[in-house]
C-alpha cells in the first residue's frame, strides 16, 4: 500500500494484507491523506511488537505515539476526530446516531458472513453464507439507489466499511446481477476512487486483476 503523506504525523498500523477489519482502516488512512507505517501481519508468525502492545494478538491495531487501539470501530472514529478534514461521519447527533447503527448492522449481518468465507476459502466453501450475504446485499438496493453514496450524498465511514466486503464478492463466489444497477454503480463510484485504490494490498489489488 502506498504510504501517502499530505499529514507529517506519523503512526504504525498493523494490519492484514486481506482482512475486512484491516482494509477499512487502510480505507479510512487513505481517505485522509495520513501518513502511516503499515506492518503486514502473517497470522502464523505475529511480530512482538503486536504481542507486546496488544493483549488481544488481533488486526488491525493502531498505534500513535503512546496510544495504542485495537477494536476496529475505536480506530476509524479515532482517525475520523484526531483527523478532521475531510470528515467521514455527520455532525449531527440524530444522523451520526443512524450513521453508527448501520455500521453496527453492516458489521453484524456482512462482515460476520465475509470473515466465515474468507476462513473457508482454503476448506469447503460455505454456501449458506454465501447465499445469506448475496440476499442481504441485494436486498439493499433501494438504499444504494437513494445517494450518491450510501445514506448520504458524502463518503462517509459507512462507505469505508462497505467498499471492503463488496470488492471481495469475487473471492466469495457473488456477482452483482445487471438488475441491481445502483450496487453496480456505487461500486464503479468507489471503487474508482484514489483513496480506495490507495488502500490495496497487492493481495486484494489481485481479486478484480
Amino acid at each position: 500500500m502506498a504510504t501517502m503523506s499530505q499529514h507529517r504525523y506519523v503512526m504504525t498500523l498493523f494490519s492484514k494484507p486481506n482482512d475486512l477489519w484491516s482494509h477499512r482502516t487502510r480505507l479510512v488512512l487513505a481517505e485522509k491523506s495520513i501518513s502511516i507505517d503499515v506492518v503486514d501481519v502473517d497470522e502464523a508468525n505475529l511480530p512482538e511488537d503486536l504481542l507486546d502492545l496488544n493483549p488481544y494478538n488481533s488486526v488491525p491495531t493502531l498505534v500513535d505515539r503512546d496510544l495504542v487501539l485495537y477494536d476496529s470501530r475505536v480506530i476509524i472514529e479515532y482517525l475520523d476526530e484526531r483527523f478532521p478534514h475531510p470528515p467521514l461521519m455527520p455532525v449531527d447527533p440524530v444522523t451520526r446516531a443512524r450513521f453508527r447503527l448501520a455500521l453496527y448492522r453492516i458489521e453484524k449481518d456482512w462482515y460476520s458472513l465475509g470473515d466465515e468465507l474468507l476462513a473457508a476459502r482454503d476448506r469447503r466453501p460455505s454456501t449458506r453464507a454465501a447465499r445469506a450475504l448475496e440476499e442481504s446485499i441485494l436486498s439493499s438496493a433501494d438504499i444504494f439507489a437513494a445517494k450518491t453514496f450510501f445514506l448520504s450524498d458524502e463518503f462517509s465511514l459507512v462507505d469505508c466499511t462497505i467498499a471492503p466486503i463488496l470488492w471481495r464478492l469475487p473471492t466469495f463466489g457473488i456477482s452483482v446481477p445487471a438488475r441491481a444497477k445502483p450496487i453496480r454503480s456505487y461500486m464503479d463510484e468507489v471503487f474508482s476512487r484514489p483513496s480506495f485504490q490507495a488502500s490495496l494490498t497487492e493481495v486484494e489489488q489481485e481479486i478484480r486483476q
